[in-house]
């Protein structure tokens, strides 16, 4: 990319990616995992996803990647995918799709927080602690007794400041300049880890061939495509622009999956709980309340500046006093 700023029409394609296709992918999860087990489902899509795009950069001639790069590659992919991915793809067993979505739409908080703890971000605001607050106590409303499975609630936290942990070594370390080759060479080492992970766990065991079902090997296609296309996108955006921004597509996401897990339960493509309960509004009202708030945008000095200036004299004085 150099110095140019990107167009907006790579931006707009970008957050498109990110906002409806993972936005669908909750649902497809929980599609493929109704015959498929966790991890070799997730690993093996990744895996295969990663292959693809590794080969297209060789194919189009990127520069070999060094250990270095390998090395960082590595461990953003364990938090990111391992952890991340893995850990919504096992929860899912045992939340509904919508759920999840809403417990992952917390990302902008955990980035906000250890991208102010460890990235030089400026102290959070009082607008962006109160979205924090209002947004963890959505999750706390799902997770209360009689609601959401609280052990699946407590991974998919762990899952989210997971992600976020990755998405901001992916920021700062030093990585190959294309955003397809990184993103082949995290998918790669994520999808090997799960594989290797679900064998551990003798998932091997669960795994009938003959029983897959047509809808869950649908849904597993479809989430390597879904992989092939929003996570070069969101290695992208990280690097083009901040790491809050990117958060956003959290707040998206959990509409897109509450939408389709009640069309998909309606049609019977999924059991009947995917269809939000009150409990589930009032979660998802706050969780996404709190994450516009933590995303609501920071008044740039210079803009500040001439917003307040009526005359040369306090121009200057407001550039003395900033």
């Amino acid at each position: 990319m150099g110095s140019e700023p990107p167009s907006r029409i790579k931006l707009f394609f970008a957050f498109a990616a990110i906002y409806i296709l993972w936005g669908s992918t909750y649902l497809a999860i929980r599609i493929a995992i109704d015959t498929i087990p966790p991890f070799l489902m997730a690993g093996s899509r990744l895996f295969t996803a990663g292959a693809i795009l590794y080969a297209l950069g060789v194919r189009v001639g990127h520069p070999r990647p060094t250990r270095l790069h390998w090395r960082n590659a590595a461990l953003a992919a364990i938090p990111l995918f391992v952890f991340g991915n893995g850990g919504v793809t096992w929860a899912e067993q045992a939340v509904p799709s919508g759920a999840a979505s809403l417990v992952i739409a917390t990302l902008p908080a955990w980035l906000l927080l250890l991208d102010w703890g460890y990235g030089g971000r400026a102290a959070p605001r009082f607008v962006e602690l109160l979205g924090l607050g209002i947004g963890l106590s959505g999750v706390a409303v799902l997770s209360a007794p009689g609601g959401i499975n609280p052990i699946g609630i407590g991974v998919l936290l762990f899952a989210a400041i997971a992600w976020a942990v990755g998405s901001l070594l992916n920021r700062y370390s030093e990585l190959p300049p294309s955003p397809v080759r990184v993103a082949g060479m995290q998918m790669l080492i994520g999808g090997l880890v799960m594989v290797v992970f679900g064998l551990a766990l003798g998932e091997t065991q669960r795994l009938n061939f003959a029983a897959i079902s047509v809808k869950s090997m649908a849904a597993w296609v479809y989430l390597a495509i879904a992989a092939l296309v929003a996570i070069p996108a969101y290695t992208w955006l990280l690097t083009v622009t901040s790491p809050a921004l990117v958060g956003t597509y959290a707040f998206v996401n959990p509409v897109v999956a509450v939408f389709l897990g009640w069309g998909a339960a309606l049609l019977g493509w999924v059991v009947a709980d995917e269809i939000a309960s009150e409990r589930t509004g009032i979660a998802a009202g706050l969780v996404v309340l709190g994450v516009m708030l933590l995303v609501w945008p920071r008044k740039k000095p210079e803009a500040a500046q001439q917003a307040r200036s009526t005359e040369p004299t306090e121009v200057a004085a407001v550039g003395a006093g900033e």
